[in-house]
């Protein structure tokens, strides 16, 4: 039984802690830093560990209670909407006051109203508890100082993006043709590939120690078509520490996308941050597969930035990709696409627009003034690493 003013104290005081916690690390790359290193990992490791028994998404299913709960709020506040008409139109019948909550206790709409009233209240603590999640899950990681790959800055030329496009392009070029595929020539896997995931990232936590710690199993989405309207191959979802990838995308975004979620699990939350992460751990993997699937998942990042910066003539000029390589390096198939438009209740051009939208808000809001621009920077990771391998 809910304690007479516990909301009155437990959202103050959870507000209050966000605000000073949010401010400090707004202020302060040291603070933000320290909390990252230090303290996310004792906290989230026990919650990831606890999620990751659950063979679904425990994220998902969160964020079906939340619609719901937006829906019961809806509900409630037309409740409460028609309550105040009713006073209202008591007092403007001549009485000299409204009915009070005593005498109006034996009607049930009575009690509809008070359940009303509770369960908004008990919203309100729901609300600054998830904002507090968020605060120590997410929020805060946008202000850690930014992954650096060289010690000094360098300015590379078109001729140096050059160098490291075609390099990438012939990576792909070749592993293309290496590839296990079935009769239709697509891409084919026989391992597990979540666990494979956690080994490569496990590769590479010898130069980067918030890697060393407890890993999440990647889980697919059950609503995995609704995710491919959106055109996201995978989400972090910071109220259940998991790493989720859409399970309807073409096998060769798989391997790239599980290890670019487990980077964000593990404290790093700029895109181009998970994205260099996926491309170094899978590069770096026994797996054949998944060294694959690290060139391919930065090559269009590479790719268009170097198409930007020449003429067409010049573009030409270079490794062309190859017409097996444009194939695996398809978002869905068309037999998927089908399948997701034969199920789908909202137009996709729609829900895109949308996620776009969240999207940009979100990382603006969090820092980001570039929004979802801020993906394509992980060519400046790859040119830095590239480079320093001599």
């Amino acid at each position: 039984m809910r304690k007479p003013g516990f909301d009155k104290k437990v959202i103050p005081l959870l507000l209050i802690f966000c605000a000073l916690f949010n401010g400090a690390a707004w202020c302060s790359k040291e603070f933000a830093d320290f909390y990252t290193d230090n303290i996310f990992p004792v906290i989230t490791v026990p919650y990831g560990y606890f999620t990751s028994m659950f063979p679904f998404s425990v994220g998902e299913i969160l964020l079906i209670v939340a619609v719901v709960l937006v829906l019961l709020s809806v509900l409630g506040g037309v409740v409460l909407l028609a309550d105040a008409i009713r006073v209202f139109a008591v007092r403007r019948a001549g009485h000299k006051r409204a009915p009070s909550s005593d005498e109006r206790n034996g009607s049930g709409f009575e009690r509809v109203r008070l359940a009303v009233i509770a369960f908004f209240r008990g919203m309100a603590v729901l609300l600054s508890v998830v904002l507090t999640v968020m605060s120590l899950n997410c929020f805060v990681l946008y202000h850690c100082t930014p992954l650096r790959v060289a010690e000094s800055e360098h300015t590379y030329t078109v001729a140096e993006l050059a160098q490291l496009r075609d390099f990438i392009v012939e990576k792909c070029n070749y592993l293309a043709t290496l590839m296990p595929r079935d009769d239709d020539g697509y891409v084919s896997y026989s391992g597990d590939m979540a666990k494979t995931a956690k080994q490569a990232m496990r590769g590479i936590s010898d130069r980067y120690e918030r890697l060393d710690y407890f890993y999440v199993t990647p889980k697919a989405l059950t609503f995995s078509g609704f995710m491919s309207q959106q055109y996201m191959q995978g989400y972090y979802f910071p109220f259940s520490m998991e790493a989720n990838y859409n399970d309807e995308m073409y096998i060769m975004n798989k391997p790239f996308t599980m290890c670019h979620e487990l980077a964000h699990t593990h404290g790093y939350i700029y895109e181009d941050e998970a994205n260099f992460l996926g491309f170094l751990s899978c590069t770096e993997s026994e797996d054949i597969v998944f060294v694959y699937s690290g060139y391919l998942g930065v090559l269009s990042y590479v790719n268009n930035d170097f198409y930007r910066s020449v003429d067409r003539e010049t573009y030409i000029s270079h490794v062309a990709i190859s017409d097996q390589v444009r194939q695996d390096e398809c978002f869905l198939t068309e037999d998927a696409w089908r399948h997701v438009e034969e199920r789908a209740v909202l137009d996709t051009e729609a829900v895109k627009r949308a996620a776009d939208a969240f999207i940009d808000t979100n990382l603006k809001v969090n820092g980001i003034s570039d929004g979802k621009a801020s993906y394509s920077h992980v060519v400046g990771l790859l040119l830095d690493y590239y480079y320093s391998q001599g």
